[in-house]
């Protein structure tokens, strides 16, 4: 099959996202498929909560880097995937997970997906989502005390104490290694419109191979 894999990151509430379910949304799941870095955290059973509570989930080595690139080597051979699926409400992997289809096209989002070279190396296309960081903190913080069930009290202090210093460390500095720079994610109707008409003639080649 061939496959190209589009990468979108961005920093926390940047809106990736949106943009992601976006595109994704404009095709049908047998032209594109989608993969979730936060699903590949790393798995720690042999944690209390209170321990994984307490682990940093904004530095790279949070990630199970080596299953995702393995997964997207399997889906570009055309062999479907079992994608882990993250629970937040206790801070480890659940037991569920998400069989994910090989497609011609994969969209690959999450924080800090060009912080790893060996990701990278793999994407055809690199989207970075850049938004205000005063918008991104007020989004964070309704995400994860809404959907998330975390206090605000807790979710301010992963800010200031993981979230911000890791994305001035690895996530901005990662923006670099993008080929497109995206204002404001998915409301920026006029970027989603240029990536799905990329996606668009990637198909029509694929059809016509």
């Amino acid at each position: 099959m061939d496959t190209i894999l589009i990468g979108i990151a961005g920093g926390t509430g940047s809106g990736k996202t949106t943009l992601a379910d976006k595109l994704v949304d404009s095709f049908g799941s047998d032209e594109v498929s989608i993969l979730r870095h936060d699903n590949y955290y790393k798995r720690h059973d042999e944690m209390t909560y209170d321990e994984r509570s307490k682990l940093n989930y904004d530095h790279p080595d949070a990630f199970d880097t080596e299953l995702l690139c393995e997964h997207i080597q399997m889906l570009k051979e055309g062999k479907a995937i079992e994608m882990p699926v993250y629970d937040y409400t206790v801070h480890n992997r659940s037991n569920e997970v998400v069989v994910v289809e090989p497609a011609p096209v994969i969209v690959l989002e999450g924080i800090l997906i060009f912080a790893e070279q060996a990701l990278c190396d793999l994407m055809d296309i690199k989207v970075f989502v850049d938004t205000d960081a005063d918008v991104r903190i007020l989004r964070r913080i309704l995400r994860d005390v809404k959907e998330r069930e975390r206090s605000l009290d807790s979710v301010i202090s992963q800010y200031l104490t993981t979230v911000k210093p890791m994305h001035e460390q690895f996530v901005e500095p990662s923006k670099r290694r993008a080929d497109i720079i995206i204002p404001e994610g998915g409301e920026n109707v006029v970027a989603l419109q240029m990536l799905i008409e990329r996606v668009h003639k990637h198909l029509r080649k694929c059809a016509l191979d």
